[in-house]
């Protein structure tokens, strides 16, 4: 079950990351977190940009919902997702791994 935590805001969602990856995309969810693959490097916060950039296509959400908050160095990582209930995330992410069965 991947972790996300409603808060004031939003939701924050934790995100298990893979920089430097052949293609970007979700490769399913690995304790707790979204695992994430995005083909920029772990260099200069280029791979923090590219997942919120990954997160905001996948999940059909605005760039400005979605902030980077923990995890500059980790591959565990932190983030908010403004403007959407617990319930409403879940479904969205449950939708993401239906897509990916099929």
């Amino acid at each position: 079950m991947i972790a996300v935590t409603e808060v004031e805001e939003g939701c924050i969602l934790a995100v298990r990351a893979q920089p430097g990856a052949r293609k970007s995309g979700v490769l399913g969810e690995q304790a707790g977190a979204l695992k994430l693959a995005v083909t920029a490097p772990a260099e200069d916060g280029r791979a923090n940009k590219a997942l919120v950039e990954l997160l905001r296509e996948l999940l059909d959400l605005k760039r400005s919902q979605v902030e980077f908050l923990r995890g500059q160095t980790s591959r565990r990582k932190q983030f908010l997702v403004k403007g959407l209930k617990k319930a409403d995330l879940e479904k969205r992410l449950q939708l993401l791994f239906i897509g990916l069965r099929n």
